[in-house]
């Protein structure tokens, strides 16, 4: 039987890259091909021998509690992060429930790779890496034959083109808590912050091994172009009903939610549109349009409409948050 496994998942940042959108909700509740885009990462992870998932929330954290406990039925705890100090300090948080094996997923990108492998790392842990173009945008490891050397957050002139992707996992997870609270207690920051490579790097100085995995798949959920470009992937590679409209195309990759009103329209190629949507007269794609909201004679792509907002009239390329309300040309309020 395997081991159980403690999973920390720190979401407590504030999602600026995506506002408006994360005025209203945190951003790992904003939807994309149909689900949030936390659900997408917990589905990934579901088949971990799960002890506990430990949340580390922050603005608007209650939401995060509420789709949790309604969605998922596996042991979870909630901790708010009340100050924002950094990775390390978020995960040191939940420091009296951290003990053996601890797998720590960062929840602002989806990725695709066989987690259940986990089980079979005999080293003192894996972390996740994938290989970059520019590493300078990100933490990369630096490896010395089997196991990692050093780790460098986003240096000027990168020893490594393997970036780390937030998947992080420890044999024994007291060990990492002891090499954070050294690190906070010390104060060691990387641009002012609390780093969690900063921390791994005590632990690889103690003389811990750990070993890295190539990750096929890595999408970044952070701004709205790099949102649009993983609803476009996830809505390619999952499975979508097949939509017989009576008043309307649908050209696939297309999810469509429930009780939606489409009349007179074109939705499609990757287009995701949530419950209780409506769109008439108005041809749309590449697009995520959220939940209750209205699209009217209108033409978009590459848009992201917020829920309960309004869009009527023209051509354009849109980023609104929730209960906007958009008029573009002379088309009449019906």
């Amino acid at each position: 039987m395997s081991k159980p496994m403690k999973v920390v998942i720190p979401l407590a940042g504030l999602g600026t890259r995506l506002r408006p959108h994360t005025y209203t909700r945190p951003k790992p509740l904003v939807n994309l091909a149909g689900k949030p885009l936390l659900g997408h990462i917990l589905d990934r992870i579901v088949e971990l021998p799960i002890e506990e998932v430990i949340f580390i929330t922050g603005y608007l954290g209650e939401q995060i509690e509420e789709y949790v406990r309604e969605t998922y039925d596996f042991p979870a705890r909630f901790v708010a992060q009340q100050e924002q100090l950094g990775q390390a300090h978020a995960v040191q948080l939940a420091r009296e429930w951290i003990e053996g094996p601890t797998f720590i997923v960062f929840a602002d990108t989806i990725f695709e790779t066989d987690v259940t492998a986990l089980e079979k790392v005999s080293s003192d842990g894996l972390l996740y890496v994938h290989e970059v173009e520019d590493p300078r945008r990100f933490g990369v490891a630096v490896m010395d034959g089997r196991y990692i050397a050093r780790l460098v957050e986003k240096a000027e002139r990168p020893a490594s083109n393997l970036a780390m992707v937030g998947l992080y996992y420890f044999a024994r997870g007291e060990e990492l808590i002891s090499a954070i609270d050294d690190q906070i207690v010390s104060g060691t920051r990387t641009g002012g912050e609390f780093y969690l490579a900063d921390a791994i790097q005590i632990m690889i100085d103690r003389g811990a091994k750990l070993e890295t995995k190539a990750i096929d798949v890595w999408l970044d959920c952070g701004t709205p172009s790099a949102l649009l470009e993983t609803n476009r992937y996830l809505l390619g590679h999952t499975a979508q009903p097949r939509y017989d409209l009576p008043d309307a195309k649908v050209v696939p990759p297309v999810y469509i939610g429930r009780d939606v009103r489409v009349e007179d329209s074109v939705l499609g190629p990757n287009v995701s549109l949530d419950d209780g949507a409506t769109v008439i007269g108005s041809i749309v794609q590449d697009s995520i349009l959220g939940n209750g909201c209205t699209i009217e004679h209108a033409m978009l792509s590459g848009s992201i409409v917020g829920s309960d907002a309004t869009v009527r009239g023209s051509h354009s390329q849109l980023n609104i948050g929730d209960n906007s309300y958009i008029s573009l040309g002379s088309v009449e309020d019906s």
